[in-house]
């Protein structure tokens, strides 16, 4: 409701729409906000971008020009891992070349996902190739930092998750198998009874980027399983919810993106459903 849609590419004979939140006041024409690219999860199988759409609109209020984009998955179009990485770099690389269009910083464009739309938004900002064919690449599909809820980003053999449908593209599509110096600011959100991504897989991504001088910030939830974080799937808890948003506000702000202190009455708002 209330988002602006645009097709930013049309693959597998779809139009994939990507929906833009612009901050309250916001003049495209003057402005130059910074701006994050949010990817829904799904196993690579399903999903849709509402999915993070509470996390997108606080972001929004607080100053951040948000997109929440579509991208192609098993159940709609038949595809498979690869498609996902590739839709996600076309969507970033979209917004940074629209950017003077929208207001907003070609040089402050965040990236981020829950779960499978973690793994997207890491890949887009951590794995080289896997371009959509004879897409402009001249234009950076990179990311300048990530924000990422129990994302899928390790998907080696031994643990890792999806190896058996990503084999073929192993280990160019497994951003926890392609840490670089020159890698994004992440932060990661877990819980320590998330079934599908173990916890020393997280501690391990973070230590070899920060080893790198990356700046890499993982949080730990006690207990709690996948999906913590969401507000109304599964087991998601408000209160997680809330904390992991004024987290990665906090995040935003010491990258730059943010000015000001957080708004946790409006966030109380979006976790219960009042939203102005």
């Amino acid at each position: 409701a209330g988002a602006e849609s645009e097709v930013y590419k049309t693959a597998s004979g779809d139009d994939l729409l990507i929906y833009r939140l612009d901050p309250p006041n916001h003049d495209a024409s003057t402005g130059k906000a910074p701006a994050i690219v949010l990817f829904f999860g799904g196993g690579w199988n399903g999903g849709a971008p509402t999915h993070l759409e509470p996390q997108g609109r606080y972001l929004a209020h607080r100053g951040i020009v948000v997109f929440l984009a579509d991208y192609r998955v098993k159940s709609r179009q038949g595809t498979t891992p690869r498609e996902c990485v590739a839709d996600g770099k076309s969507a970033v690389r979209w917004v940074r070349k629209n950017a003077a269009r929208f207001g907003v910083d070609p040089d402050r464009i965040a990236a981020g996902g829950g779960s499978a739309g973690g793994h997207v938004a890491a890949a887009a900002g951590m794995c080289d190739g896997l371009d959509e064919p004879g897409e402009d690449t001249t234009v950076s599909a990179k990311p300048n930092a990530l924000v990422l809820f129990n994302p899928v980003y390790n998907n080696g053999p031994e643990g890792g998750y999806g190896y058996s449908r990503v084999e073929e593209w192993f280990p160019a599509i497994s951003p926890a198998h392609n840490i670089t110096k020159d890698d994004p600011p992440a932060i990661v959100f877990l819980g320590t009874k998330d079934k599908l991504i173990p916890v020393a897989h997280a501690e391990a991504f973070q230590a070899e980027q920060e080893a790198l001088g990356v700046k890499s910030e993982l949080y730990l939830y006690e207990d709690e399983p996948h999906g913590f974080f969401n507000l109304s799937i599964g087991a998601g808890k408000k209160e997680h919810f809330i904390d992991s948003v004024l987290k990665a506000d906090a995040f935003l702000t010491s990258l730059g993106y943010l000015e000001g202190e957080p708004d946790p009455d409006f966030l109380n708002q979006i976790a219960n459903g009042e939203t102005p």
